[in-house]
């Protein structure tokens, strides 16, 4: 029974959004006129005592308002536009909560596209924008499955003739041609497994934590130098230590592995540094080799961009790990910069904001 009659009095609330704010205004225009014709004819005459009766003193002027009429009349206008701005009030965020957990959800997308979809609720403007809303969230998520599916199936193409051709090489009778066709068929292979990330992009859903950032930077250079490229993890300067940072592990790995591959391929060592300055977690990777020109510092992140120069071809590589580098960054809510150091090389520096702590109590994501 009780379910019967919440369910008919949400068919009486209006569906459409003029509808919805021309009941509150209709509402609040009858309750205004109500309360204040009852505060003028039972309050009034009580506010400033009894009418003046006949005899000496001043009295009002013929056909004009007495001081109790006027107060009536500026008690009825308050009353009638308190009533107004508190409906407004409340109409409003009635109204604009469902666009703002539309907006949150759009916001939230860049983060996690598979999240759960939002539930339709609202105006029938609302519902149909969040109607909307999740159709396009889905086709996005048909979109990756798709691409990964043809990164896939063209990863498998791509390599099979290449391990063919690397098995028939070791074949070949002069070591010196072996070797320089086996480099080759490397480097293709390094192209073809970094374009296809570039495409794909994203990785598997990883879960946000408190990382350590000092403790990361270290066992990758522990890991370069086990390999024989010089990385070297300096310390952090004076009073400004490394705070943890809320962020994907893995994901914020490879965006610094990028940065030491660039500078050891272009630089000849990579010069790793991580602090704490003004909120922002700071993290550099700086090389010792030629730097770039100022004009190709904000190219040089573009896909497939290869600057001249140092930063040639045959120092191997296809464009795509700074771009890479940055794209992770931005996903993980920071920013790479680039500049060139006084003494020379190139210095990548990753900017991540600590978040701003609260006290109060987390209401959670509005989806």
């Amino acid at each position: 029974m009780i379910r019967w009659r919440a369910a008919w009095l949400r068919r009486l609330v209006p569906r459409t959004l003029y509808g919805r704010l021309a009941c509150l205004v209709a509402v609040a225009v009858v309750i205004s006129h109500f309360l204040a014709i009852k505060l003028m004819f039972e309050m009034g005459p009580h506010l400033f005592g009894p009418p003046p009766g006949p005899g000496p003193g001043p009295r009002p002027p013929p056909g004009g308002l007495d001081l109790l009429t006027h107060w009536n009349l500026w008690l009825d206008v308050a009353f009638r536009l308190s009533a107004l701005l508190l409906v407004t009030w409340v109409g409003v965020r009635w109204l604009a909560q469902p666009v703002q957990g539309l907006a949150n959800a759009a916001r939230g997308l860049g983060q996690d596209v598979r999240s759960p979809p939002l539930v339709e609720s609202g105006t029938v403007e609302c519902r149909e924008a969040i109607r909307v809303f999740n159709q396009m969230q889905a086709r996005i998520c048909r979109q990756l499955d798709e691409r990964d599916n043809f990164v896939a199936a063209v990863s498998h193409d791509l390599r099979t003739p290449l391990t063919r051709l690397a098995l028939r090489v070791e074949a070949l009778p002069d070591g010196q041609h072996r070797a320089q066709f086996g480099r080759d068929i490397a480097e293709m292979n390094n192209m073809i497994t970094v374009t296809l990330d570039y495409m794909r992009n994203v990785a598997a859903v990883e879960p946000f934590v408190l990382l350590d950032v000092e403790s990361m930077l270290a066992s990758l250079a522990d890991d370069y130098a086990a390999t024989g490229a010089d990385v070297v993890l300096q310390d952090s300067p004076a009073g400004q230590g490394c705070a943890p940072l809320h962020t994907q592990p893995q994901a914020l790995r490879r965006c610094v592995a990028n940065l030491v591959d660039n500078a050891v391929r272009y630089g000849g060592r990579a010069l790793l540094t991580c602090y704490t300055l003004d909120g922002v977690v700071c993290l550099e990777v700086a090389d010792d080799g030629a730097g770039v020109s100022e004009s190709e510092l904000q190219k040089i992140v573009q896909p497939f961009y290869r600057s001249e120069g140092s930063r040639n071809r045959h120092s191997g590589g296809v464009g795509l790990g700074l771009s890479i580098a940055s794209d992770i960054a931005q996903r993980l809510k920071g920013r790479l910069t680039l500049s060139n150091r006084p003494e020379g090389g190139l210095l990548a520096t990753l900017l991540f904001p600590l978040p701003v702590l609260s006290t109060a109590p987390s209401s959670g994501p509005g989806r």
